[in-house]
């Protein structure tokens, strides 16, 4: 039971944040908070010992304060910087969080150069009616959250608490 929610708990939260940033340009706060409550209901239970628990919580920590730095000069949104706190909460501070970070960076960087090319392009995909979501094409900011999620997808099978809950299916 434990396992199956650390497999269903991050992913689909990450999930859900992704399609709603990226057609309401919102991550809903909801979201951020379920990460939170269920790493600390379920770490224990999968098998996290207190100190690591603590580990988890400075590497979240570490990333609040400098999203909150960027929020404070405007260079990131409120969800985007909640939602990489909550998530890195998952990853603890060490090389998985890293991990996590970089392809965030990574898959950020590209993200915002193909939503820059498509608002380019913006008369052509309204004239040929591609499918492609107005808050893409009329919004002045980025939707980060779809980064966020891409990145925490692919750096969390590498994560303590991932590889404690497969470690309890043995």
């Amino acid at each position: 039971m434990i396992a199956a929610s650390v497999f269903v708990i991050l992913p689909l939260c990450l999930a859900i944040a992704a399609f709603s940033d990226l057609f309401t340009m919102t991550i809903p706060n909801r979201v951020s908070a379920i990460l939170v409550l269920s790493f600390f209901f379920i770490a224990p239970f999968a098998g996290l010992h207190l100190s690591e628990i603590a580990n988890h919580v400075g590497g979240a920590t570490t990333v609040l304060l400098v999203c909150f730095i960027l929020f404070a000069t405007n260079t990131m949104g409120g969800g985007d910087a909640k939602l990489l706190a909550a998530t890195s909460l998952w990853f603890g501070l060490n090389s998985s969080l890293v991990e996590f970070l970089g392809y965030v960076g990574m898959l950020g960087g590209l993200a915002a150069m193909v939503i820059l090319v498509i608002r380019s392009q913006t008369d052509i995909i309204i004239a040929t009616g591609l499918p492609v979501p107005r808050s893409i094409l009329l919004a002045k900011k980025m939707p980060y959250g779809i980064a966020i999620a891409a990145g925490g997808f692919l750096a969390f099978p590498s994560s303590p608490l991932f590889l404690a809950a497969l470690q309890s299916l043995k």
